[in-house]
């Protein structure tokens, strides 16, 4: 089974050949991201550093999208969601309502934080997680403040 990287190595071929400019042009940025980031970091690709990348670039994506919403472009937006969608693609699902209330109640429980000061306790314990890579941190965040007073 190919890595992450060659699955979109793979598929920037494959947009190519189909002339989907588009579609090639979104993910030659996203693989550019990616070889920028070994780099920097001074560390071989991997599928740990293509999904860093990626979620990254989908944040700065949406974040973008919104600023575009204020802004009345329709046009940007509607763009910044077929990238979005194409960089989703090679992202696992996130994990999000029950199960994500679940591993939060847990990770309270686990540490035994007793109010927002301690929700650093509560991070690291969700960062330790073999779901970790799935969890929107920004949302579980938002759950955490919510049950600690």
């Amino acid at each position: 089974m190919p890595t992450l990287y060659e699955q979109l190595r793979a598929d920037i071929v494959t947009a190519m050949k189909a002339r989907d400019t588009a579609t090639a042009t979104s993910l030659r940025t996203a693989d550019a991201g990616i070889q920028r980031a070994s780099m920097d970091l001074s560390k071989p690709i991997d599928d740990a550093l293509v999904l860093v990348t990626l979620r990254k670039a989908v944040k700065n994506l949406s974040d973008a999208r919104l600023e575009f919403e204020k802004g009345g472009r329709a046009d940007l937006v509607a763009a910044n969601n077929v990238e979005i969608g194409l960089l989703e693609k090679y992202l696992p699902k996130q994990i999000d309502g029950a199960r994500l209330e679940a591993l939060v109640a847990d990770a309270i429980r686990e540490s035994g934080a007793q109010s927002r000061k301690e929700m650093g306790k509560v991070v690291g314990l969700l960062k330790q997680k073999p779901e970790a890579g799935q969890i929107d941190f920004g949302a579980a965040s938002k759950l955490i403040q919510a049950k600690l007073p």
